[in-house]
């Protein structure tokens, strides 16, 4: 049973916001001397080497075999394919796009669940999920009606299509056995890996150091938002609970566009902004019970 959220707990869950955050941004600079694969298989590979030095120094258990069909479908879902997505897109797109579009993830997860899990949709969260949806559309804006004319919109729907992704994974995680989470988190990183290493070398060849700031990028991807972030999130569920860690979901995307417009100079059309707005709109919309519980507004509402 979880306690009350410590000030440790809000410093982590206020450290997640920031490095997820602004990871889209740091994905940005990595791009400007590597690949996106290499991008996408550098971080997984060392967060992997990480993860899995942590996991062994704590003597994580092991899982059990029946759990390996899962933690394959996770380690592509939740690593390989989404990091991917996102590097390529990100080559054609603002990082606060890719930033903004991960605030949609919950709102991907609820439809899943609805129908692969024992959550069932009721009406306050299908109008939270209309609302952030709408969110979606505006994001992408007129550039969805140019596909087959440039590549920006197919760098949008990467990106979008990263968020679904790591909605199946998060779907995937809830129905897989119990197992150790810093064990889980470094195998899911090692099959990631595994996957993305012979695509690398296929299509990107064997990457050389950058003595710049991508290659001070690719270091950071791996160690930070990847390694770290996970350790804190397995921190944060174990003592204050799943239902405060949502709480990250509101900050990823205002530290994107905060980076993208005031690190990285980026113009942001006023649609993304709208974007932001109608996407927060239907988080809180669709976890309004949640949200009232954690912060003691009374007895939530069924």
């Amino acid at each position: 049973m979880t306690s009350q959220p410590t000030p440790a707990n809000w410093f982590s869950i206020f450290a997640l916001g920031l490095i997820w955050g602004g990871t889209f941004m740091v994905v940005s600079i990595a791009l400007e001397g590597y690949g996106p694969i290499t991008v996408a298989c550098a971080r997984t590979t060392l967060g992997a080497i990480a993860m899995l030095s942590l996991a062994l120094a704590l003597k994580a258990p092991l899982p059990k075999r029946n759990t390996f069909p899962h933690l394959a479908v996770i380690g592509a879902t939740n690593t390989a394919l989404p990091f991917v997505l996102l590097s390529w897109g990100q080559q054609y797109v603002p990082s606060a796009f890719a930033g903004i579009s991960m605030a949609a993830l919950p709102l991907f997860v609820l439809p899943l669940a609805h129908f692969f899990s024992d959550e069932r949709l009721d009406m306050r969260r299908t109008l939270g999920v209309v609302i952030g949806f709408t969110g979606a559309l505006v994001l992408i804006g007129p550039s969805a009606l140019r596909i087959g004319t440039g590549v920006e919109p197919l760098g949008q729907i990467a990106c979008l299509a990263a968020t679904v992704s790591y909605a199946g994974s998060s779907i995937m995680t809830r129905r897989c056995p119990p197992i150790d989470p810093i064990m889980m988190t470094a195998l899911t990183l090692v099959v990631g890996s595994a996957l993305l290493i012979p695509a690398m070398l296929a299509v990107e060849g064997v990457p050389a150091w950058q003595p710049d700031r991508a290659g001070l990028a690719i270091i950071f991807l791996g160690f930070f938002p990847t390694a770290l972030a996970a350790l804190l999130r397995t921190l944060v569920i174990r003592s204050a609970g799943s239902v405060f860690m949502t709480l990250v979901n509101y900050q990823v995307p205002v530290w994107s566009v905060l980076c993208g417009a005031f690190l990285l100079n980026e113009e942001l059309p006023l649609r993304f902004f709208a974007a932001l707005a109608l996407i927060l709109t239907g988080l809180c919309v669709s976890q309004w019970r949640s949200l009232r519980r954690l912060f003691g507004f009374g007895q939530a509402a069924a």
